[in-house]
């Protein structure tokens, strides 16, 4: 079975995102790794550990050109996600974001809450609670939904 094992974005300011990964999400700095030549520009990876084994890698190149945005999609069509226990542990979430000044959004998506906001290069993220849990009786009714809206007659493979 799949999951989640890691998820790699880059960044523009090494040193920002240290800081905001390390310091106002509390993630542990796990490893890094440097080299000369990704696409022919020096990188810096910096990998974070999740508590459930998972990671998130950010990596710096230097000198590449910014990369053009998305802006013709919401911010939060192209987002990250973790999770809390209970949505009671999303207040002090808004406590640590409010006093490192990150600005935040919170969605009420019935039985889950979420905070959104954004780390030093616009990347979305989202902590949320309680963790999405698949359902096994969901997948009958997704499988009819994107049926639906591709105007298909037959289960997507």
């Amino acid at each position: 079975m799949l999951r989640l094992d890691h998820v790699v974005f880059p960044v523009r300011d090494a040193a920002r995102s240290l800081a905001f990964y390390r310091d106002v999400l509390g993630l542990p700095l796990a490893e890094a790794h440097e080299g000369d030549d990704w696409g022919s520009y020096p990188w810096l990876m910096m990998i974070f550990a999740l508590p459930d084994g998972g990671e998130i890698a950010l990596v710096e190149l230097k000198d590449a050109p910014r990369p053009k945005a998305l802006k013709d999609v919401p911010r939060d069509v192209r987002h990250y996600a973790m999770a809390e226990g209970s949505v009671g542990e999303l207040a002090a979430w808004r406590r640590k974001l409010r006093a490192a000044g990150v600005r935040y959004w919170e969605e009420d998506h019935g039985a889950q809450q979420s905070l959104y906001f954004e780390d030093p290069d616009g990347v979305v993220l989202e902590i949320t609670a309680p963790p999405s849990r698949p359902n096994g009786s969901a997948a009958e009714r997704a499988a009819r939904t994107v049926q639906r809206w591709l105007g298909a007659s037959s289960a997507p493979h």
